[in-house]
């Protein structure tokens, strides 16, 4: 692990140095001045907008805008990483509850499952970044803004992995419980709640984890059409509207940390729900 990230860091460092150097050999040619390889490696890695910043500039913007800053500053990254997680969970919450009464509906309803499945299927075909702008316009034609249109977009990516996990969860129990069941005169909702949800659950957690990085891209792509001043769409944007190169990075170093954090918080709960259900060891 430790050989994969030195790595990464080496070859991250060179294409830094190949990408920048241009740039640098050009203003050395315009100052006329005489240079050393030394001096054009330095140089390069210590370029205010470069094309490609250096692995310590980013590390060096990170730690800046989360140590350095209040978080309640509109500099700080913490500040603007805590609006986009807002829309993300209720984006991610909402995305859950209408995967699942979704999947439930599919489930038991024949008629849901030949007409509605593929509509599902369907909706995830629309590119997002065509779709955002759509439902920004709509929402705020009709009085709907601030944090529900970004979470109405991470719902639009999160519901769909929730969606078809859990019918393929509640489609789990074998067909032998499911003749014990109906030999018990047990109801929909009692074979619904004692044998096809408890068996849905490891689905329906694999899926929230991908959901809720959708989710996390969602509330991210609905920050850039809105011109969003907070959030971490919102720094991206600006930092390509300021060519801050090194902005751009640590957004999406923290984007990716977010992104890793969530999905390893609904692993441990994952973890822990099985233990109680007597299903892990």
């Amino acid at each position: 692990m430790v050989m994969v990230v030195a790595g990464i860091v080496a070859i991250w460092y060179a294409s830094a140095v190949i990408m920048n150097a241009p740039w640098q050999k050009d203003k050395y040619q315009r100052a006329k001045v005489e240079w050393t390889t030394a001096e054009l490696i330095r140089d390069t890695l210590a370029q205010r907008r470069p094309v490609l910043p250096a692995p310590h500039q980013v590390l060096e913007e990170i730690y800046k805008t989360t140590v350095l800053k209040k978080i309640t500053s509109k500099r700080s990254l913490i500040y603007h990483a805590w609006v986009t997680l807002s829309s993300t969970m209720l984006g991610f919450i909402i995305g859950t509850v209408l995967g699942i009464v979704l999947a439930i509906g599919i489930v038991h309803n024949k008629a849901l499952d030949k007409s509605l499945m593929p509509w599902v299927i369907s909706s995830q075909t629309i590119p997002i970044l065509a779709i955002a702008p759509m439902i920004i316009v709509v929402l705020n034609a009709v009085g709907i803004q601030g944090l529900l249109p970004k979470a109405f977009i991470s719902t639009y990516l999160s519901f769909f992995p929730v969606t078809v996990g859990m019918v393929k969860g509640l489609r789990a129990p074998e067909l032998s419980h499911l003749d014990l069941m109906r030999t018990y005169s047990a109801s929909q909702w009692q074979v619904l709640w004692k044998l096809r949800w408890p068996s849905s659950v490891p689905y329906l957690f694999t899926s929230m984890k991908i959901a809720i990085a959708a989710a996390l891209v969602g509330a991210i792509v609905g920050e850039l059409p809105t011109g969003a001043v907070e959030g971490l769409g919102a720094r991206l944007l600006a930092g390509s509207y300021y060519g801050q190169t090194i902005q751009i990075w640590s957004a999406l170093f923290m984007a990716a940390f977010m992104a890793g954090s969530l999905v390893a918080l609904v692993g441990i709960t994952n973890t822990y729900v099985l233990k109680r259900m007597g299903m892990a060891p």
